[in-house]
């Protein structure tokens, strides 16, 4: 006689397991933004207010957070992950691009080829600065697995590939030397991207970032141009882990100056320093070269809210476009759409509109956080942030 399996253990272990993940899901589209807390910007944004405003674009993240207490490398505690946008999804079709380093204490790998091809061939990863090299091998490998290229002519089995991998440090609240980040971690950010609702805060690349002396990590904006100037979206992510307390500003108030407490509580001799890792995705009609004038127009975003590009500071920005789809073809000639150059300032003034609003989405969707040897770095207050903005006549 057969003996009859129990499945009703097994039944509410994937019920509990898939409510956890709803419950991650919503927990992280509901934190607060900027918005949500009153604080007004210029422009309007597209319905997301997310880089994933512009149609194809895809993000996904890995968050890998374990442990607690005295460092040990290679034991922890975790602060880190990796977060992944892929232009046109899963999808393998090269997007124009172009890029730009305001400041070059950091590492976008694969800019080269960008800059001599002026196509971006496959996702932007962004990372811990230890953690470049795993991530860059595993999408390579996740490529070639999903067949995400383009054989050579005549060669069918040929493919090689110069993936775009960029980086910030977290080692302040990470085992960064621990080599944390697998590559099945960095499947895991490339499979669950989707062209929904961007997370923020201490997800992905992002987990374990210091912005101002707050808590930072991923965030994201963008600007909707009206008919009038093309009916264009630009959408922006960063990954914010630069900059001093004395120097920020939010609305035009100096924030950090009115919240000079909630230091971050472990020795730093480079509170200026950091870096900030900035994509801009349009689907404007845009070519290599311009897409490197968008790329140059970031800084004045984060400028606004009072980056400097200290010496130590890795400042690295990349444009794409998902317009001119499919005009990669290695055999034939291609009719292509360019903006006019004429044309391109309302695409600069959102660009900067976008990343210095993504900036602020970042430190108000940041939660406190501890890491390493007790090390903790606190989120920006948002009562105080308001009575601040509240006292310089920038809210109501």
């Amino acid at each position: 006689m057969m003996k009859k399996i129990n499945t009703i253990p097994a039944i509410l272990f994937l019920l509990l397991f898939s409510l956890l993940n709803l419950h991650q899901t919503l927990f992280a589209q509901n934190k607060p933004r900027a918005r949500d807390l009153g604080i007004s910007f210029d422009g309007i944004s597209g319905p997301l207010n997310s880089i994933t405003d512009v149609d194809g674009v895809e993000v996904g993240h890995k968050t890998l957070i374990r442990g607690d207490g005295k460092l040990e490398v290679g034991k922890g505690p975790v602060r880190t992950g990796i977060t992944a946008v892929l232009p046109r999804g899963k999808k393998y079709d090269p997007v124009f691009a172009g890029w730009y380093a305001l400041n070059g204490n950091g590492e976008m790998t694969g800019t080269t080829w960008v800059e001599e091809s002026g196509f971006l061939e496959g996702p932007v990863m962004i990372t811990n600065t230890h953690s470049v090299g795993v991530v860059r091998d595993a999408v390579i490998e996740w490529q070639f697995k999903n067949s995400f290229f383009d054989p050579l002519p005549n060669e069918p089995d040929v493919f090689w590939a110069l993936p775009v991998v960029a980086e910030t440090y977290d080692g302040d609240l990470n085992d960064i030397n621990g080599f944390h980040v697998k590559k099945e971690d960095v499947f895991r950010a490339l499979d669950s991207a989707n062209s929904g609702s961007v997370s923020e805060g201490n997800v992905g690349g992002g987990t374990g970032m210091v912005c101002h002396q707050f808590k930072g990590g991923i965030g994201t904006a963008s600007r909707q141009l009206n008919e009038e100037l093309g009916g264009y979206t630009i959408g922006v992510l960063v990954q914010a882990n630069y900059g001093s307390r004395e120097t920020l500003t939010i609305s035009g108030v100096p924030v950090g100056k009115e919240i000079s407490d909630f230091i971050p509580e472990f020795k730093s001799t480079d509170e200026g320093n950091g870096s900030i890792i900035v994509i801009v995705a349009t689907n404007a009609p845009l070519l290599p070269h311009q897409l490197k004038r968008i790329a140059r127009r970031v800084p004045m975003g984060i400028a606004k809210v009072g980056g400097y590009a200290s010496n130590g500071s890795g400042d690295i920005f990349i444009a794409f476009s998902t317009a001119n789809s499919e005009v990669s073809n290695r055999e034939e000639k291609q009719k292509l759409e360019m903006l006019p150059n004429d044309q391109m300032s309302s695409l600069f003034l959102a660009t900067v509109q976008a990343t210095e609003e993504a900036i602020i989405n970042a430190l108000i969707a940041a939660d406190t956080m501890i890491g390493i040897n007790g090390n903790t770095v606190y989120s920006i207050p948002h009562d105080r942030l308001i009575e601040v903005l509240k006292k310089y006549h920038r809210m109501q």
